[in-house]
């Protein structure tokens, strides 16, 4: 491994730890709101429990997010200042306004929300959970226009002075149709990871409270809808991709030749895929242009194209990695949906869950999380070599004179220090939960005894 492919490991690494908490922070903020919305129309006590207790969670979640979310940001400067250099009028704004958000707008309502219990009128301390709930959207939307950029690059103009890229419409990059796209289904699959956490610990607390009970049904359904939402969002976005990335999707399917009615691979074996394959007729062609006779450019013919238009080298990204990180999203996502479904069938009417169900249930947070670092993984590697596609490769962004001492060390350091964060926040997450949901009752007065003289 060279500097970049160092480089490259340590941005992976710093950005997959910092997204395990952004979904987690995203839909606990709209469960909490949700809850004391119901709190306050139906009066029902349990509701008002369940809001302080996933309240806790966000907040512990939301710090961690916090943390990691700087480093996240700082990364540009220790490991991409070229990219930092020459995209900094583009990512400026997006970076700014989304911190703004994060460290203003969500965390000062929050604190408000947290400190203002019995201080603040209901309506108005109700205002300040939804109004987080809504930051983190915003938050997301922005911060994901960013990265629609690198996947298609618009809104930019290179200055012929300095000949760097120069924001053009603020507008058009947050309306970026990859942004479009790409926004509700990362909204899905952080309904999905949300919802399983709210299910793993609600069956995991199931003795405890009949409340218990409520949160994780209400944790199984948001897990159920985030996976429909994310199918259906997901078509869309693969559609988005075609046709501006359509390399991608040939990768994601191991397409070398350019098929009319292309089938959809299941599984598949060979170097490089795919010598044997399962296959199903036609579905790559649906996914890629919804319609089942569409022709899909394969990446010999695209390779081509590209090396006759951007000058001589590979344009292939690594074939098996996004070819199985393709179908583990999607697998590993529609099996944490399944497991919802299931439960929900299971406990309907009052009916409980069998004994080795609730022993695996807690178990479930890690599918949506890992079906999420896949799609991540998929989107970033698959857009290879480019770092913002047709415009520059990911080696013209790298900081000069970075060596790959100095990377490994920063990376060892990240990884300690992320260990010692992911420990923390799981033993704060347990400790929370073992905690009642309902206060105990105050203890009667007793007199004081007299004094003795």
């Amino acid at each position: 491994m060279d500097v970049l492919d160092w480089t490259r490991l340590q941005f992976a690494v710093v950005t997959i730890y910092h997204y395990f908490f952004v979904p987690l922070s995203i839909s606990l903020a709209a469960s909490a709101a949700g809850l004391q919305i119901a709190w306050l129309r139906t009066k029902k006590e349990q509701y008002l429990h369940l809001t302080k207790f996933v309240g806790k969670i966000l907040i512990v979640t939301f710090a961690v997010g916090v943390v990691t979310g700087l480093v996240q940001e700082f990364q540009f400067g220790l490991g991409w200042s070229a990219f930092a250099r020459f995209y900094g009028d583009v990512f400026g704004p997006t970076l700014a306004i989304e911190g703004m958000l994060a460290f203003f707008l969500e965390a000062t309502f929050l604190a408000l929300w947290y400190f203002g219990w019995d201080r603040l009128p209901r309506a108005i301390h109700t205002a300040c959970i939804v109004i987080v709930a809504v930051g983190t959207l915003l938050s997301a939307f922005i911060i994901l226009a960013a990265n629609s950029f690198m996947q298609n690059p618009v809104a930019y103009a290179l200055d012929p002075v300095t000949g760097r890229a120069r924001l053009t419409s603020f507008t058009e990059l947050m309306l970026n149709k990859v942004n479009l796209a790409a926004f509700p289904h990362t909204i899905s699959g952080a309904i999905m990871v949300g919802g399983a956490l709210l299910l793993a610990l609600g069956v995991w607390r199931l003795a405890a409270d009949p409340a218990y009970r409520t949160l994780a049904r209400l944790g199984a359904w948001l897990t159920l809808t985030g996976g429909a939402l994310t199918a259906l969002t997901g078509d869309h976005l693969g559609k988005v991709i075609t046709e501006v990335q359509p390399m991608k999707m040939a990768a994601a399917e191991a397409l070398y030749a350019t098929t009319a009615g292309a089938p959809f691979s299941v599984f598949a074996t060979g170097k490089p895929l795919p010598e044997f394959s399962l296959e199903i007729p036609w579905l790559l062609s649906i996914l890629a242009k919804g319609n089942p006779g569409a022709t899909v450019q394969g990446i010999d013919d695209l390779q081509a194209q590209y090396a006759a238009e951007f000058g001589p080298g590979s344009y292939v990204p690594m074939i098996p990695v996004a070819f199985w990180t393709f179908r583990l999203m999607i697998g590993v996502g529609m099996l944490a949906a399944a497991v919802a479904a299931y439960y929900l069938w299971r406990t309907r009417k009052s009916r409980n869950a069998p004994r080795w169900l609730t022993r695996w249930l807690p178990l479930i947070p890690l599918l949506p999380a890992a079906a999420n670092t896949f799609g991540w993984i998929f989107t970033e590697t698959a857009r290879q070599p480019w770092i913002a596609f047709g415009i520059s490769k990911v080696a013209d962004g790298i900081s000069p004179g970075l060596t790959s001492s100095e990377v490994i060390t920063s990376l060892a350091g990240f990884t300690v220090i992320y260990g010692v964060i992911a420990v923390v926040w799981l033993r704060l997450v347990r400790h929370l939960a073992r905690q009642p949901l309902a206060p105990a009752a105050a203890a009667a007065d007793k007199p004081e005894p007299a004094p003795v003289y």
